[in-house]
């Protein structure tokens, strides 16, 4: 398993990479192999609202579905239509073409709520 060192990420197994004032969100290579084979991804239209902590879509595997939780607060700019079409990209590249949406950034300040790299490999050894 694989943790980028210059994301943050979620409790709930998200994680964001801020680029300038847009916030890209995708899940992490462990939530994916959780999951297993993901078959199919729901998200919000561009231009939704998202709230920190709230789900903005679901994933669904072959095992289960999920929600989805924005680590921030803002507006849906873009979301990843290739994992429409393909959700194995989730699965084979969860932190490249397995993105999922694109935010403007409400709050900035809100990423301190966020772990680390080494604070989220904690959570997911326990």
């Amino acid at each position: 398993m694989t943790f980028p060192e210059h994301l943050k990420y979620t409790k709930d197994h998200e994680w964001i990479r801020i680029d300038g004032g847009i916030g890209v969100i995708g899940i992490t290579d462990y939530a994916q192999g959780e999951l297993g084979d993901v078959v199919f991804v729901e998200l919000p239209a561009v231009g939704k609202k998202v709230e920190f902590g709230q789900s903005f879509g679901t994933v669904e595997a072959v095992k289960a579905v999920s929600d989805l939780y924005s680590p921030v607060t803002g507006e849906v700019t873009d979301i990843n239509k290739e994992i429409q079409d393909s959700p194995e990209l989730v699965n084979k590249e969860p932190y490249e073409r397995g993105w999922m949406i694109k935010v403007k950034l409400a709050n900035a300040g809100e990423v301190k709520n966020l772990l680390d790299v080494e604070a989220y490999k904690k959570l997911i050894a326990k």
